[in-house]
């Protein structure tokens, strides 16, 4: 049995910033449900962590970390939950924050982050086979678990959940903060600086990312953020897996937060439609409803949204968004909802149980992404039956099948190119699905066969393991 050891900056339900704790949430449960390896995580110890789950940890030792010439508290604690074991690493200087990232000294507290986890594999009695890494927090782990081998032999994977954000420092901290021979400081150093997430490339045996359109589009100077030169040379060991769902967590049938639990009917459907309407002030009628639930940045394809969304809602239509972000798209659907109260709701903020409630009440869900890795919300819309309206780029292109009126075939409707009235298109046409009962039925009946569970995926990294 492989023993795997993941190192993430953020997990579900512990801590959450975007989909990276999602995947990190769920992953590990599928693979050890498997029986072939036995993943435990390591993640920093915030003091977000809710007292609820801060009553089940245990320390489990007390040692300190070198970064540079300094010596770091490190507390170890760990827990069992829902039958994966978790790590938590303790110093509250670099992680008693309000928030889990956004500060000048971000690349300084995970490269503490990553020295601490390498020492810990060297002092406790988990000796994994496998170290994995996700995301940039965890580049500087893999980089020095291959270079240091704190278990002979140990072998290591990086994942790239999104490779905008790659903990950028000046190359002064390479001193500064890593205690490596200077001779290793080319497999860091990008551009003149330091690139955690190069570093976790450059020494990876294995990399992935979390779909495989996305691990084309990363090789190209369009999506590789710089990178692209990087991720060629490595090409042969870069694979694209789809992320997966959680979906009894994720399931119409069992969600408490639904008024009116469905699984196959349309009927039961638009009974949460009917209870959202009310509870959102809207008029309660048939009448097709579409939501935007989403980060507010520009990566969402807003700038999309905002050119055409006041000329669409002139149709006799609903638009209800949820999220947060840039003022400039808050204010916007504050605008609109302003305007059209009969036709908009705007909640400018974020509601684990409100967002369920929309998905399962939405007749069509809206995402036309500049790029996207993945992406978990266009999976989540297919668990509650509500139609995705995507651009076809990353894992919405793997994930959201063209619906064909000819054959019958498809779950979404999609477009190409990033251009506004390509979605104005789109949105158009959904208004024809909708006001055919036939070609809605049929496309309905196609998303209740969809299963995007962890299952095929899972055996994709154990395969790799």
């Amino acid at each position: 049995m492989k023993k795997v050891l993941f190192v993430a900056s953020e997990c579900t339900p512990f801590f959450k910033s975007g989909g990276l704790a999602d995947v990190i949430g769920s992953l590990p449960q599928y693979l050890n449900d498997t029986d072939d390896c036995e993943v435990r995580v390591i993640l920093p110890l915030y003091s977000k962590l809710k007292s609820e789950y801060r009553a089940l940890l245990t320390e489990v030792m007390i040692f300190e970390t070198e970064v540079g010439w300094r010596k770091q508290y490190t507390g170890i604690y760990e827990m069992i939950y829902e039958g994966v074991h978790y790590y938590f690493v303790d110093n509250e200087q670099y992680f008693k924050r309000d928030n889990l990232y956004g500060y000048e000294d971000d690349g300084e507290r995970f490269v503490y982050f990553s020295n601490a986890v390498i020492e810990f594999i060297y002092r406790g009695d988990f000796k994994p086979d496998v170290l994995h890494g996700h995301d940039w927090q965890a580049g500087a782990a893999v980089a020095i678990a291959k270079i240091k081998q704190p278990v002979p032999g140990i072998r290591t994977i990086f994942t790239i959940h999104n490779i905008l954000y790659q903990g950028w420092m000046e190359h002064a901290a390479f001193v500064d903060l890593f205690n490596l021979d200077i001779s290793h400081f080319s497999g860091f150093e990008w551009g003149g600086m330091l690139n955690l997430m190069k570093a976790g490339i450059f020494h990876a045996d294995k990399i992935t990312t979390v779909s495989p359109t996305y691990a084309e589009e990363i090789k190209t100077a369009h999506y590789g953020e710089g990178l692209e030169p990087m991720l060629s040379m490595r090409s042969w060991d870069l694979l694209g897996i789809i992320n997966g769902l959680d979906v009894d967590d994720y399931n119409s049938m069992k969600d408490s937060n639904l008024d009116v639990p469905f699984k196959t009917s349309i009927i039961k459907k638009r009974q949460n439609k009917k209870r959202l309407q009310r509870e959102f002030g809207l008029p309660v009628k048939e009448v097709p409803m579409y939501s935007i639930i989403t980060r507010m940045v520009e990566q969402k394809g807003l700038h999309l949204i905002t050119h055409i969304l006041e000329e669409f809602i002139q149709q006799d239509v609903q638009i209800v968004i949820l999220g947060n972000g840039l003022y400039e798209f808050e204010s916007f659907f504050n605008y609109l909802a302003e305007k059209y109260p009969d036709k908009v709701y705007a909640y400018i903020g974020f509601s684990e149980g409100l967002s369920r409630r929309i998905y399962a009440a939405s007749d069509f869900f809206i995402m036309p992404s500049l790029f996207e890795p993945c992406g978990l919300s266009q999976l989540i819309a297919l668990q509650y039956k509500a139609i995705p309206i995507v651009r076809e780029t990353g894992g919405l292109k793997d994930t959201v099948m063209p619906f064909n009126v000819y054959t019958g075939t498809g779950t979404g409707l999609t477009f190409a190119n990033y251009n506004a009235h390509e979605l104005l298109d789109r949105l158009n046409y959904s208004l024809t699905i909708y006001h055919d009962a036939e070609l809605y039925k049929r496309m309905f009946t196609n998303i209740t066969k969809v299963n995007h569970s962890w299952s095929q995926s899972a055996h994709q990294y154990l395969d790799i393991y």
